[in-house]
């Protein structure tokens, strides 16, 4: 008796989707409009809001509030997608460009940094922090000092001597 009940109502969800779809599309485009202001983005709420109907209109057990389902997931979903572009806006490049970081020249690939890390990681503790801020995270040496909360003439010592070491250890493992 269950196995003839089965395919009923899968039988029934694709013309019960073709019918909501068929009943609520322009009113809801219209809805979708309203909010938007934009016809593309209004058709893209509907398109969502259908998505979502065809993953999760079957948890609604009172088929007769599809409608209201609809609007209100609709509404929803814009509510969600102006929190989205609030919280992460879309410029144009021109617009920013003069914000973006300066991309370094790319570093030449003869360079062994396998050998410059584990001589980083050598390297005595007062003299690693300020070598790898100023080299490899570009800060200033005031904001290195500023970091660190030593004076400005402690870092301008500390690179140069780390430095030093840095280049004395990459001659030795190199020669080794």
């Amino acid at each position: 008796m269950g196995g003839g009940l089965a395919p009923e109502p899968q039988g029934m969800k694709q013309p019960d989707f073709e019918q909501l779809v068929l009943a609520h599309q322009a009113s809801l485009y219209r809805f979708a409009l309203s909010l938007v202001r934009n016809e593309g983005e209004a058709a893209d709420l509907v398109q969502e809001t259908f998505f979502l109907w065809g993953t999760k209109g079957h948890q609604l057990l009172d088929k007769s509030k599809a409608k209201t389902w609809l609007f209100t997931t609709l509404h929803r979903e814009f509510l969600a997608q102006r929190r989205r572009s609030a919280r992460f806006p879309h410029h144009e490049l021109s617009e920013v460009e003069t914000e973006l970081p300066a991309v370094p020249p790319p570093l030449p690939d003869t360079f062994d940094w396998g050998a410059l890390s584990a001589c980083l990681a050598r390297l005595e503790d007062c003299f690693q922090a300020p070598v790898v801020l100023f080299y490899l995270q570009d800060y200033s040496y005031a904001q290195i000092a500023e970091i660190l909360g030593v004076p400005l003439g402690t870092v301008k010592s500390r690179i140069s001597r780390g430095v030093a070491q840095l280049q004395l250890m990459l001659n030795n493992d190199g020669k080794g």
